[in-house]
C-alpha cells in the first residue's frame, strides 16, 4: 500500500494545478499533462528496480497505453477536449494499484464511474450557476431558441405518448424513453440558450490560444479559418493578429476540476477498501 502514497500525492498537486489553470484561463498548460505520466511512471520505474520485480512498471505502462487509447476515443468522440484528454492520458500512468487484471479493470471502472457521475453533477451546477448569472439574458434567448427549434418541441409529443403507453400497460422501458423523449429537446434549447449567453465571448487575436474553438467560420484575406473541433492552430492565430480581426470563440465548461473531485473521492474509497463493483453485485443478489 506505502507505494501507492508518492502516486496519490503527484497526481493530487498535478491535477489541483491542471483545475486552477482550467478554471482562471480555461487552458491546461502541456507540460502538467505530459509531465504527470513523465514522474508517474519514471516513480514506478526506480521503486520496480528497488524491489527487483517489474510488475509495478508494467501495469503503469499498460495502463498509460490504455488510457491514450480511452483518451483518443473521447477526444474524437467530441466528449473531451485535447486537454481534458491528455490528462485522462496521464491518469492511465497513476491508477493502475493491482497486480492483477480485475483488480485494476476494478480501479478503472471506478474512477470512471465515479468521473462521469461527480461531471454530470459538476455540469448542472455549473450550468446552474451561469443561468443565475445571465438570467435575463438567458430569458430572452431561451423564448428566442425555443422558436427557432419548434419542431424539436413537437417531437416531445412523442415522449407522451411513451408515457401513457408505460401507463397502460406497466412497461419501465416506455416509462425511461418517454422521460428522455420529453426531456430532450428542453435540455438542447436550455443548453443552446446558456452557450449564447454565457459562453460565446468577442475576443480580440492577442488574447487567442492555441485549441480556442471559433463559433463559426472567419474569412481573412481570402481565406477561411473552419470552426472545427481541433481548434484554431498558431497560424490561424498569427493570421488573425495581422489582420486585426476580432472573432467569436465558443468556451465550454472547465471540466478539469471533475478530475480533481473524482480522484478525491477515488482515493478515499480506496483507502476504505470500497469496491463499486462488488457493492452493485451485492445489490444485484439483494444482500
Amino acid at each position: 500500500m506505502e507505494q501507492y502514497i508518492f502516486l496519490f500525492v503527484l497526481a493530487f498537486i498535478w491535477i489541483l494545478i491542471a483545475s486552477i489553470c482550467d478554471l482562471k484561463k480555461r487552458e491546461v498548460p502541456n507540460w502538467i499533462n505530459f509531465s504527470l505520466p513523465v514522474f508517474a511512471l519514471g516513480y514506478r520505474a526506480v521503486y520496480s528496480v528497488f524491489v527487483s520485480s517489474y510488475d509495478f512498471i508494467l501495469i503503469g505502462v499498460i495502463g498509460y497505453l490504455a488510457f491514450i487509447v480511452f483518451g483518443y476515443l473521447l477526444y474524437y468522440g467530441r466528449v473531451f477536449a485535447g486537454g481534458d484528454a491528455k490528462l485522462m492520458m496521464g491518469l492511465g500512468a497513476v491508477l493502475p494499484f493491482g497486480m492483477s487484471f480485475w483488480t485494476n479493470f476494478s480501479v478503472f471502472f471506478t474512477f470512471m464511474l465515479l468521473f462521469f457521475i461527480v461531471g454530470a453533477a459538476y455540469g448542472l451546477l455549473y450550468s446552474f450557476v451561469l443561468t443565475i448569472f445571465n438570467f435575463s439574458k438567458f430569458k430572452s434567448e431561451f423564448k428566442k431558441q425555443y422558436i427557432k427549434n419548434k419542431k424539436f418541441i413537437i417531437g416531445s409529443f412523442l415522449g407522451v405518448v411513451f408515457l401513457v403507453a408505460a401507463l397502460m400497460t406497466g412497461f419501465a422501458v416506455l416509462l425511461y424513453l418517454g422521460v428522455v423523449v420529453v426531456l430532450l429537446p428542453l435540455l438542447y434549447i436550455y443548453g443552446k440558450s446558456l452557450e449564447e449567453v454565457s459562453m460565446v465571448k468577442n475576443v480580440s487575436p492577442e488574447d487567442l490560444t492555441e485549441g480556442d474553438w471559433l463559433y463559426e467560420d472567419v474569412k481573412v484575406k481570402g481565406k477561411v479559418i473552419k470552426a472545427n473541433w481541433d481548434g484554431l492552430e498558431k497560424e490561424d492565430i498569427e493570421m488573425l493578429k495581422k489582420a486585426k480581426k476580432n472573432v467569436l470563440v465558443k468556451y465550454g465548461i472547465p471540466f478539469v476540476p471533475v478530475f480533481f473531485f473524482a480522484f478525491v473521492i477515488y482515493v478515499y474509497l480506496f483507502y476504505t477498501d470500497f469496491s463499486i463493483i462488488d457493492f452493485f453485485l451485492r445489490l444485484k443478489m439483494g444482500v
